[in-house]
């Protein structure tokens, strides 16, 4: 794993997160107890913060930065799963979001919602609680009770 400062930011990692050899995390980057980070991520907070939840997993060749103004925050629970690329946004508690999916900045994604794979979330998009959004550009195509947490999590 790759650890690095830039300018007065430097990494905050949990003592029970996990972080794969080869991803890197640099700058103002916070993870979380139990979060994750896999194989080939980057996290790059150089122009605005990156905050993972707890028990929150990145997947393999995931991409998050960050623009000024637009900080990345990802709740608890969240599962994000392999090649995303994800740009300053906010994704409440245990929510997943599929393969391949682009978030980009200014996304709001609400609890316990799936976003499908290869979705193209463009920037200022919301996605309400309980939501699946799917598409390029993505929409909500179905909405769920609170029971869709117990397949999530």
């Amino acid at each position: 794993m790759t650890l690095s400062a830039l300018d007065e930011n430097h990494p905050h990692l949990h003592a029970s997160t996990y972080v794969a050899e080869s991803a890197q995390i640099i700058g103002n980057v916070w993870l979380a107890a139990k979060s994750s980070i896999w194989f080939q991520s980057v996290l790059r907070g150089d122009s605005d913060q990156i905050v993972i939840g707890e028990e929150t997993n990145v997947q393999d060749v995931t991409i998050c930065h960050v623009d000024p103004g637009f900080p990345l925050e990802v709740g608890a629970r969240v599962t994000v799963v392999h090649r995303c690329i994800l740009h300053g946004y906010t994704i409440n508690d245990d929510c997943l979001i599929g393969m391949g999916a682009i978030l980009m900045n200014g996304v709001r994604i609400g609890e316990g919602s799936i976003v499908r794979a290869g979705s193209l979330l463009l920037e200022g998009t919301e996605i309400p609680s309980f939501s699946l959004a799917t598409g390029s550009p993505a929409k909500v195509k179905k909405t769920y009770g609170q029971d869709i947490l117990g397949q999530i999590r």
